[in-house]
């Protein structure tokens, strides 16, 4: 059977179909591909976005000064731009311009833990970044001044419009050694003055922040609990004043050489022993040489004395026994009596750590 040929109308609506099915599918790819592109678009844009903030933003600049005080690294977060001062710009920022760095070290740097980004603020050239932390524990938060600094390819590089070191003004009474966080340091290591520190004088010392620094002295002649302060402001002034008190080791070297002291000078057989706190007087004339024996030694005390240290007025008792002839009828007596006397004194801590007492005293009355 044969099958008729179409006829040339329908032949050329079928194509008109087919064109009009291909155009709608191309539209349709066209349409999927920009949607797929405009998708692409914004998340390069969003990831963009967050790659800018995480490492090349103001807020990733200051959080990576903290990465570093968190981790240890004082070495490279005084290479941060913006952190180091030299002696001219301490000056022009109102800080004494012979503050030492001696604390910008890894062993003075307390834990900093629990580092968090609060916001970040525009003010004209400045970007003021506030984070918020733990300082070996205590609870903090500090805000600091960036700036742009060129750029580094397509990406801006940063820096501390205000270095974020601070000053530790310290002043120590009763040692010339001392530690912050653990760190040994002498006053004469660290003073622009040298060997000629003045024992009482203030010590400014750079340090970073945020950070907690705990002051104390222990050492064989004095001691403090110690004190921590939190510094959390960029070019701030940190007061710290201590006062060492006498260790119970130290007070016993003191009786000790009180002891031999008033030893040494009841072994004197006179009436008054030669530079000692005590002597006895007579009208008449002695028979033999006067024999003396401590019989009540001082309980030494010692108190802070400026740079010094002072030993308390104490009590104490020497007892005499001496034959004495009348001058008026020639007898003899045997006189036995204690001689109640109070001593005092200065100790002066010596450059080599050892200690010189002067002793002073007299007759009670």
């Amino acid at each position: 059977m044969t099958t008729p040929a179409p006829r040339p109308e329908a032949v050329a609506d079928d194509a008109r179909h087919a064109r009009r099915r291909r155009r709608r599918r191309l539209a349709s790819d066209l349409t999927a591909l920009a949607l797929v592109g405009a998708l692409l678009m914004a998340a390069f844009a969003a990831g963009g976005v967050a790659l800018y903030r995480e490492l090349y933003s103001p807020t990733a600049f200051v959080l990576r000064y903290l990465d570093l005080l968190a981790d240890g690294r004082a070495t490279d977060a005084r290479s941060v731009p913006g952190v180091a001062l030299d002696a001219e710009q301490l000056a022009a920022a109102g800080l004494p311009a012979t503050a030492s760095d001696a604390l910008l070290r890894r062993d003075t740097l307390a834990t900093l833990t629990d580092v968090e980004a609060l916001g970040e603020r525009v003010d004209g050239d400045l970007t003021r970044v506030t984070v918020s932390y733990r300082a070996a524990g205590v609870e903090g938060k500090t805000t600091f001044a960036v700036v742009q600094d060129g750029w580094t390819g397509v990406v801006p590089s940063w820096r501390f419009a205000t270095s974020p070191l601070a000053v530790l003004d310290l002043t120590v009474r009763g040692s010339m050694r001392f530690d912050v966080n653990g760190f040994e340091i002498d006053k004469r290591q660290v003073s622009a003055d040298g060997v000629d520190a003045d024992p009482l004088a203030a010590l400014p010392l750079l340090v970073f922040s945020p950070g907690m620094y705990s002051v104390a002295v222990d050492t064989a002649i004095s001691a403090t609990p110690g004190v921590a302060v939190l510094a959390d402001a960029p070019h701030a002034t940190v007061p710290v004043d201590i006062q060492a008190q006498a260790t119970e080791e130290f007070v016993g070297v003191v009786q000790q050489r009180m002891n031999e002291f008033l030893g040494a000078c009841a072994a004197q057989q006179v009436l008054q022993p030669t530079g000692c706190p005590f002597g006895f007087q007579v009208r008449n004339r002695i028979v033999d040489a006067p024999a003396w024996s401590i019989v009540q030694q001082p309980e030494v005390r010692v108190e802070p004395d400026g740079a010094a240290w002072r030993i308390i007025p104490a009590e104490a008792v020497a007892h005499i026994d001496v034959d004495v002839r009348s001058l008026f009828d020639g007898s003899v007596r045997t006189v036995q009596e204690d001689v109640r006397f109070v001593v005092s004194g200065g100790i002066t801590v010596l450059p080599d750590g050892t200690a010189s007492i002067q002793v002073q005293g007299q007759n009670a009355e």
